[in-house]
């Protein structure tokens, strides 16, 4: 886990904006699904369909280029669509990936305990 990045989003939906978010999330999925060091990029939606939240875990030296390159493209409209309410960051983040999280009001956390069964 110490050369891995978990990120943890949660957002408002936009009111009427659902559907259309949809697509947005099909289209960032899709294009991510390319990244070989994304480990997971999983999105879910509140019952109601207020919120939505992201679970992503990253080789750490994959977050950059998910940031910089892959999400690029669809960070306006996500933007449009939603508003980003808390993301925590669990991992040894770096100042250059503090940099680029920053901008969604990341609360950093390190990993202190646990294990996962991803191969190293």
């Amino acid at each position: 886990m110490n050369n891995q990045i978990t990120c943890m989003f949660e957002m408002d939906v936009r009111p009427g904006m659902l559907e259309s978010f949809r697509k947005v999330i099909q289209q960032a999925v899709s294009a991510t699904r390319q990244e070989p060091g994304v480990l997971i990029y999983e999105y879910g939606i509140s019952d109601d369909g207020q919120k939505a939240y992201i679970v992503e875990r990253y080789q750490a030296d994959a977050l950059i280029p998910h940031v910089d390159e892959t999400f690029a493209p669809f960070a306006q409209p996500f933007v449009d669509h939603v508003t980003f309410a808390r993301l925590t960051v669990f991992g040894d983040a770096t100042a250059a990936m503090r940099q680029r999280l920053d901008a969604f009001g990341a609360v950093y956390v390190k990993t202190y305990a646990g294990f996962d069964r991803f191969p190293t």
